[in-house]
């Protein structure tokens, strides 16, 4: 019986899989971009979210304030 420490990683790539201990070390150096890649894809994602509940909120205060606000007339 295997433990998870002692199972061979394995990339799938476009349904193949792949021992990623037998790769090229420059396949290797690939992957590990791609990973880093994900990873920033992921924490910028998240920002944007971030920003864009709070650009929300920002609406919803600046929408409550303008009511006691007369607007111009149409056509001004």
């Amino acid at each position: 019986m295997e433990t998870p420490a002692q199972q061979t990683p394995v990339l799938t790539f476009e349904g193949k899989r792949y021992d990623l201990n037998a790769l090229p070390d420059e396949v290797k150096e690939l992957v590990r971009g791609m990973q880093v890649a994900d990873a920033q894809l992921r924490m910028h994602e998240d920002t944007l979210k971030v920003l864009a509940v709070g650009r929300q909120s920002m609406a919803m205060q600046l929408n409550e304030r303008l009511q006691s606000i007369e607007p111009l007339a149409e056509g001004q």
